[in-house]
């Protein structure tokens, strides 16, 4: 997967970011009334007639574009791998009422994920065709 990338710095408006700036500026006494700066990345694929995506962030203006990326990116392998539980090994099939029968369905999903990502990290491991 590949696309084009832009990294701005830009001050956000809205009551939300106000609220927050004021919250974290000690009330309003203290505030000076500048928002802080923040770090927008914004995804726009080639061939497209917009952007496709938007990620603001507050890390520090130096951090690397290809840093910047791939914590944006890393909400599509969370994802990924919460689905393959989910669907692929019954995470969501429980229906029971206790506890203790959830915890144990969860430990033996959790245990089948584990045993798969090792065998699909072993270089020796038979796949099957």
């Amino acid at each position: 997967m590949t696309s084009r990338f832009a990294v701005l710095t830009v001050r956000p408006a809205g009551k939300q970011s106000l609220a927050a700036a004021q919250e974290a500026g000690g009330g309003r006494n203290q505030w000076d009334g500048v928002l802080p700066p923040r770090t927008l990345l914004v995804e726009w694929p080639a061939g497209q007639d917009t952007p496709t995506g938007y990620w603001i962030s507050n890390v520090p203006a130096t951090t690397p574009v290809a840093d910047l990326v791939r914590w944006a990116k890393m909400r599509w392998r969370i994802e990924h791998d919460y689905r393959e539980p989910k669907h692929g090994l019954g995470l969501d099939h429980f229906e029971g009422r206790t506890w203790r029968g959830w915890h144990h369905h969860v430990t033996l999903v959790t245990a089948a994920q584990a045993f798969l990502t090792l065998w699909r990290l072993d270089p020796e491991a038979q796949m099957p065709a």
